[in-house]
């Protein structure tokens, strides 16, 4: 299953809310049988039997007695971002922190759907809150972005503590449309599978725009 909440292959297919719960029911499956050293070298802290992760400039606060994952403000969160959230501390693996160097076009079996995927991503953003440089300063600050290097504006996220993520804006003129390309770390795919990947973008994006978790 996929953070998108459908499995992988077509045939088969249950209705979308039966793939949402398995999806969130085999997640949970995996955290649950991770090891508390794991979790903690991944980025979470337990306080109080909860475990808190940091996300983009928040905290997630996972009661996985209860199955419920709220921000530090006591928001739930959506079933979208827990699954990415369950996913990414399901990780078994310990390997270096890469940096953000590669579009999603460069990870080879993404090749053939790169151009959806900036037009569903990239654009989306350059569409929105990617309109105009003011507004995605803002926006990246209110979300702990920190200025980076490259284009006419750029910043670093730091999605999970382990998946740093580069946005990098260029500015429109008379005749272009402001741009953007959005870079991944070399071991993305040593974390998220390639669906994931890309509902990982969408959401940041999302995030970006003033959309709540």
């Amino acid at each position: 299953m996929t953070a998108a909440g459908k499995p992988v292959s077509r045939p088969g297919v249950p209705p979308p809310q039966q793939s949402v719960r398995l999806a969130m029911e085999k997640a949970l499956e995996g955290m649950r049988s991770q090891s508390s050293e794991q979790m903690l070298w991944l980025g979470a802290r337990l306080i109080d039997q909860t475990w808190h992760l940091p996300v983009m400039g928040d905290i997630f606060c996972i009661d996985l007695s209860l199955k419920c994952v709220r921000t530090k403000a006591g928001q739930d969160v959506g079933p979208v971002w827990r699954l990415l959230a369950f996913h990414y501390l399901a990780i078994r693996s310990r390997f270096p922190c890469g940096q953000p160097e590669l579009t999603f076009g460069d990870l080879p079996e993404a090749r053939a759907y790169s151009q959806v995927y900036r037009q569903r991503v990239c654009g989306r953003l350059c569409a929105t809150v990617g309109r105009d440089r003011d507004s995605l300063a803002a926006a990246s600050a209110a979300t702990n972005g920190r200025p980076a290097g490259g284009g006419d504006l750029a910043f670093d996220f730091d999605v999970f503590p382990h998946l740093p993520l580069r946005l990098i804006w260029y500015a429109g003129d008379d005749e272009f449309s402001p741009s953007a390309t959005l870079l991944l770390p070399r071991n993305i795919q040593r974390l998220f599978c390639l669906e994931d990947i890309v509902v990982l973008s969408e959401r940041v994006v999302s995030r970006l725009s003033g959309q709540p978790f």
